[in-house]
């Protein structure tokens, strides 16, 4: 009877949902009624199709509107409804039907598409008769956030849970009743199942078992009957089942998710499934509103207005439009104000089953509000339709982004209406939801936020100073080179050069507005994105200043054309934003806010406990009126990006051309290009290069130009940086930046930090970082100038210059008295030869350019803007000259604030050149500093006679800062008082293999944690050398036993040999990566024999993994873990994603890769995209990188909250990853902050709260379908994620006492 039940009630299901389906369908076939104000063109589709129905309800409500009317709310609740209803309808499917009855096609239901999914009302110029294409139509942001907002959970699905968790319950108290009569029994019978347990076993079964397995599923109380003896019992294999004790395990992860939240909360569809089409419409739609803004920048409002249209008009182009597309036109009209055309726009939206979002009505507002003839009538009767549309008059001012006098001119229309109307302010203060920083938020009573040593007016003049450097895009500077001589070859180069690049900017800008009054010429009629805005949007002469730049800074070997159309369509983009902010008033209300701004960091203003971006923020709701200052920049697609570049490249091979005889007039007299477009294989790939011309890299050699010119992102900031307040606005005051950075084309990164709610404590120490200030060391950048223009060193790092690279030897392949193995040879020697040279112009060219900068801020005090990747790893903006560089640029900075030594000042820059040195690893503190002062000598030595003396400096690990700390000691010791002395130096106190001190912490390991220097020791453990030890032992065991290798790596195996690879494994290191790694430190052993180095370099990785697994099981266990939940949310079609415990939402961008053709006019490029989320997950990598970017994620999280806690104490942070800077002054206090903070960090249950976001993104709706190939995946994925590895004994709170644990 319950099996008749049962399907009785899931044919009433079907009935219902096929009838309100034809409902559904004769709704959608209904005409529509005609709009008095609707173009001609549209008035002539309606005509040519159904009749209309002029006395409709809705044809008699649009009279004489000039904007259109949407739905009536009672038609919206009902649609609405509808929509919840059969949620709750196919919820009530899956929970009805018996785990046994597999056949029923639940498929087969369709569901009545919501009012935010699918609006489409068919045209009346299609046949009713005719099957109709749907263009799938995806709401806007807007349109689903104001209908989401309203529905809210059915009391039926509510209801489904509860009975969800009480069947829970009930399985879970029966099968405790049946151990405990299991327990009572006594022998080893076997215990018969109760037939209410029979749904336990889940296997895959053949077709001939079901139909037993019907009637057995439906009957719950009786007895299985016996098979007929001829029937074949298969017995399912542990690969097609789960065992019982999975199941009872999988009941209670079932029950904890209902506990702690709606299983509907997360979709369990691959995200490649669920974004197939939206994403390709999303392509397109990006580009055809960059490309309409485009238009409108340039004032070709004609062109964008048609084009519009056009798209409007064919019915599958219509579906890649959204209403902000619509509202770009809005906006046009608004300024213009013509009214009727807005509400034109808004009928289309409504023939194209879209809704109005805020930006539509903030365009019609602010057109009523500049037309003085504009009736209050009409503008009560849009903000009625506003509100019917769950848009408030609040909402249209807290996220509408304004330009210009929009703002005013949408509250002058409000005002004819409602006169005491004022925006309310959404300055909100900061309430971290976050344990770990709550208190910081919360208690500021004792926090001392540092100053800058800067009076206001100094800060608002490095304003000025800073706006004119962005404004102009590039910066040129003097080269570092030493200045030679000018000889009479020299002059008459440089005056060639100058005639010629005279000539090349006349031809590029010929040829550019010859190629752009062709295009210009084109139809937009016939639906294809052509250039031709993209070239108006600046003078002609700065698309020719770009190409110059761009042939100029080539180096001699060439460069692939993708980077440079990159780098070409980057600038241009970057000079249009400029323009923007000065065309729409931004700058002049930015330098507003800026100068208050000052008034937090300026030494000459009161103290005050507000942070920075909460100051900026405030400043911004005291200045309401003008323009918006985030959140209208709207960057290109990556391919108009590359699509400019290589139309301007296309212009620079084909147009700058050079005489053959200008350097020699032995040579014939043609006009030849200086740029050559090639093809090169680059791993098996062939890729496009541009190379210039012989005679064009002699010109340059020759020249000597003194002048290098760079972007003005390249250089350090002027002035503090922005605060980042958002996702989308910080760092630089024009040039554009990214919060956080991601491979070119990713979106999926910032639409997470748009959903995100609440980022303040990211943001805030990127703030703190960015806004420490630097200056440079020029007594120490005078030495390494001078040795980099002598001949450089490769010993202490300095480049030296090509004059010193080895000469390609000359090779005929032609030549008939080679053999075959000798001309194999000589091509092997021209080969490696040019790889050579390229190696050390790529060096030098680097090392120029950081020391041309650095010695161009030499007398100024700079920042570095910071921003992150995406596992929230911080790094400075500026891409050359940073504290993250190499040991040269490191030990050219210096903090710009010098504090005092104090008492352990001294004692501390002792222990560090001691650190630097390398030498005394495994000694205590006290050990280092007496090694220090034995060696007082030495260093007095190396900071009085740098270049002439001992130079004992040389020979240590990071020399240039072994010498700039010499220097700092030798001032500090001759000075009256030591402890009175003003140090600008940065100290570094290093964390011991951080990796593998997360693992120890997360898993509790109290070996791994000795190992790692979490708990206290007299001496610091070095993991490293531990494991050379451990791999010694290893190596000498195989020795005796007569293996040759062992033997031959006796006296070679040392810490040195190891570390690389034991600090990488915790990053995800395979053996592969191991052993090359292991192989490069052989081959620098120069008695090591060369013949073993790749069998040698076999056997040691091994043995290194091994002799680790032995030293950290929890280590291995926790990556183990990771590394499999990986695999199986990839295999189900899911990118892993998580959050970090400071709130930063986190999503591995690794997707297979696909290909896609960009037809320039240069050629054809290949662009091989591994982040399109429509591609399903590359497992391999998905796995591969979730241990080692969870743990970064978590060093990023530690240093975040170091950065907040030192920020509050009044010191100078900063940090290189792991590494920690700060005055000497400061150390003591900044260890305990460190310690502190990596205690509360892992105090909180990390991996149980990843287990249980992972369980509620991937895991709360399981397929109950049998049939699935998901059905086990999808279980055992939850049974892994739910099974967080045991930790150990390791108390976390000894790390307080830590000495080693950084130092």
């Amino acid at each position: 009877m319950r099996f008749l039940h049962v399907n009785m009630s899931l044919l009433r299901i079907c009935a219902l949902v096929k009838c309100l389906n034809r409902r559904s369908l004769l709704e959608k076939l209904t005409p529509r009624a005609p709009i008095s104000e609707c173009c001609q063109r549209c008035l002539s589709m309606r005509n040519s199709g159904a009749r209309r129905q002029a006395d409709t309800h809705l044809h008699l409500q649009r009279r004489n509107v000039s904007f259109s009317v949407r739905k009536t709310e009672d038609a919206k609740k009902r649609v609405v409804k509808q929509s919840q209803l059969l949620d709750v309808l196919e919820a009530r499917i899956q929970q009805l039907q018996p785990d046994g009855i597999v056949e029923l096609q639940k498929t087969k239901v369709e569901f009545l598409p919501t009012l935010t999914t699918k609006r489409h009302i068919s045209s009346a110029r299609t046949p009713t008769n005719t099957p109709q294409e749907k263009p799938d139509i995806s709401p806007s942001p807007q349109t689903v956030t104001t209908l989401s907002s309203k529905s809210q959970p059915s009391r039926w699905l509510e209801k489904l849970f509860r009975e969800k968790k009480s069947k829970l319950k009930r399985r879970k108290r029966l099968r405790e009743k049946l151990q405990k009569k299991a327990a009572e029994q006594t022998g080893d019978e076997d215990i018969p199942k109760l037939p209410s347990t029979s749904y336990k076993t889940i296997s895959i079964k053949t077709t001939a078992e079901k139909k037993n397995s019907k009637v057995q599923a439906a009957v719950s109380h009786k007895a299985p009957k016996s098979k007929p003896k001829n029937q074949k019992k298969k017995q399912p294999s542990s690969k097609d089942q789960l065992t019982n004790e999975e199941l009872a395990r999988l009941d209670e992860v079932q029950l904890r998710l209902i506990e702690q939240g709606s299983p509907g909360a997360f979709s369990n569809q691959p995200e490649h499934l669920l974004h197939t089409g939206e994403e390709a419409v999303g392509n397109t739609r990006s580009c055809i509103f960059s490309w309409l803004e485009a238009c409108v920048f340039a004032g070709e409002t004609e062109r964008a207005n048609n084009f519009l249209l056009s798209q409007y008009r064919v019915r599958s182009r219509r579906a890649v439009l959204d209403p902000d597309v619509y509202n770009i036109m809005m906006r046009v009209w608004a300024k213009k104000g013509t009214l009727n055309l807005i509400g034109r726009l808004f009928i289309l939206m409504e023939e194209a089953g879209l809704r109005p979002n805020v930006g539509s009505y903030c365009a019609a507002l602010e057109c009523m509000g500049r037309s003085a003839q504009c009736s209050p009538r009409v503008i009560s009767r849009c903000l009625t339709h506003m509100e019917k549309d769950g848009i408030s008059v609040d909402d249209i001012f807290s996220q509408c982004v304004f330009r210009l006098d929009e703002r005013d001119m949408v509250l002058k229309a409000i005002h004819t209406v409602q006169p005491d109307y004022q925006p309310t302010g959404n300055l909100t203060t900061s309430q971290s939801s976050t344990v770990l920083v709550k208190d910081f938020y919360t208690k500021r009573d004792t926090h001392q936020y540092p100053k800058l040593d800067f009076t206001r007016d100094e800060l608002r003049e490095r304003l000025k100073f800073q706006l004119n450097i962005e404004q102009a895009c590039t910066v040129t500077i003097d080269s570092v080179e030493a200045v030679k001589p000018i000889t009479k070859s020299m002059a008459k180069t440089r005056g060639l050069f100058l005639e010629q690049r005279a000539q090349w900017r006349k031809a590029l800008l010929q040829a550019f507005r010859e190629g752009k009054m062709i295009l210009g010429k084109t139809n937009t009629k016939d639906f294809r994105l052509n250039l031709y805005p993209y070239l108006c949007l600046l003078e002609d002469n700065d698309y020719v200043d770009i190409m110059i730049q761009s042939f100029s800074t080539m180096p001699p070997s060439g460069e692939s054309l993708m980077t440079l159309a990159k780098d070409l369509g980057t600038r241009v983009y970057t000079k249009y934003s400029v323009y923007q902010k000065y065309r729409n008033q931004m700058v002049e209300k930015l330098a507003t806010i800026y100068s208050a701004y000052t008034d937090l960091l300026a030494k000459d203003t009161e103290a005050c406990n507000i942070l920075p971006r909460e100051k900026w923020c405030k400043l911004e709701t005291e200045h309401p009126s003008g323009p918006t200052l985030q959140g209208w920049e709207s960057s290109w697609p990556h391919i108009v990006i590359l699509e400019l570049g290589t139309y301007l490249l296309d212009l620079m091979v084909k147009n700058l051309k050079i005489n053959s005889d200008i350097l020699s007039s032995t040579y014939e007299r043609k006009c030849i290009p200086i740029l050559y477009h090639m093809y090169a294989f680059r791993s098996n790939r062939q890729v496009g290069f541009i190379k210039p011309h012989p005679i064009l890299i002699q010109m340059q050699q020759e020249a000597m130009e003194t002048k290098l010119t760079f972007d003005s992102f390249v250089m350090p900031m002027r002035c503090p940086p922005l605060p980042w307040t958002s996702a989308k606005f910080g760092a630089y005051l024009l040039t554009p930046a990214k919060l956080m950075r991601s491979m070119d084309g990713a979106s999926q990164h910032e639409e997470l930090l748009e959903r995100c709610q609440n980022l303040d404590p990211v943001l805030d120490s990127l703030n703190q970082l960015g806004n420490c200030a630097w200056k440079i060391n020029k007594r120490l950048l005078d030495i390494i100038i001078s040795i980099f223009n002598d001949r450089g060193s490769e010993k202490l790092d300095i480049p030296p210059p090509m004059s010193e690279a080895p000469k390609v030897p000359f090779f005929n392949p032609q030549d008939a008295s080679h053999t075959a193995s000798e001309k194999a040879h000589k091509k092997r020697e021209v080969i490696n030869a040019r790889k050579k040279c390229n190696e050390m112009h790529s060096l030098r060219m680097d090392a120029l350019y950081k020391l041309s900068i650095a010695n161009h801020v030499r007398d100024e005090v700079f920042w570095f803007p910071h921003n992150m990747d995406f596992r929230g790893r911080t790094y400075p903006c500026p891409p050359y000259f940073n504290h993250l560089g190499s040991d040269v640029t490191r030990s050219i900075l210096l903090f710009a604030e010098g504090k005092p030594l104090g008492p352990m000042g001294l004692d501390w820059l002792k222990i560090h050149l001691v650190n630097l040195t390398g030498l005394k690893k495994r000694s205590s503190l006290q050990g280092r500093l007496e090694y220090a002062n034995s060696i007082m000598e030495d260093i007095l030595d190396s900071a009085d006679r740098p270049l002439n003396g001992k130079k004992w400096w040389m020979n240590a690990d990071e020399p240039w800062q072994a010498l700039a700390c010499c220097m700092e000691i030798a001032s500090a010791v001759r000075s009256p008082d030591p402890t009175q002395f003003v140090s600008h130096f940065p100290v570094h106190q290093d964390g011991s293999c951080n990796g593998l001190q997360h693992y120890a912490a997360l898993g509790r390991d109290v070996i791994g944690a000795t190992s790692v220097n979490l708990v206290p020791c007299d001496v610091p453990q070095d993991v490293y050398s531990g494991v050379a030890q451990q791999v010694e032992g290893f190596r000498a065991r195989d020795a005796e036993s007569g293996l040759k290798i062992a033997q031959v790596l006796e006296g070679f195996i040392n810490r040195k040999v190891v570390k690389q690879t034991v600090m990488t494994v915790v990053y995800g290191v395979t053996r592969y990566g191991g052993r090359l790694q292991i192989e490069k430190r052989l081959k620098e052993i120069d008695e090591f024999p060369k013949e073993y180095v790749w069998e040698a370099s076999h056997y040691l990785v091994r043995l290194v993994f091994s002799g680790l697994k032995e030293m950290f099981t929890g280590t291995r266990e926790i990556q183990d873990w990771l590394t499999e939940s990986a695999r199986l949310i990839s295999k189900a079609g899911h990118t892993v994603q998580w959050v970090t415990p400071l709130g930063l939402p986190i999503i591995q961008p690794y997707h297979r890769t696909r290909s896609q053709l960009l037809n320039s006019r240069i050629q054809q490029i290949n662009l091989r995209i591994n982040y399109d989320i429509k591609q399903s997950p590359d497992i391999m990598k998905q796995k591969n990188a979730f241990p080692p970017n969870f743990i970064h994620s978590l060093d990023s999280t530690h240093m975040m909250l170091t950065a907040l806690h030192c920020y509050s104490f009044g010191l100078t942070f900063v940090s290189v990853h792991d590494c920690f800077w700060t005055h000497a002054l400061t150390v003591d206090t900044m260890n305990k902050v460190c310690r502190e903070q990596f205690v509360a960090l892992h105090s909180q249950p990390i991996l149980q709260e990843l287990s249980d976001f992972l369980l509620h993104k991937y895991c709360s709706r399981l397929t109950s379908d049998r049939k699935n190939k998901m059905y086990l995946e999808d279980r055992r994925l939850m049974l892994l994620l739910a099974e967080v590895p045991q930790t150990g004994d390791f108390d976390l709170s000894q790390v307080k006492e830590s000495t080693y644990f950084f130092s």
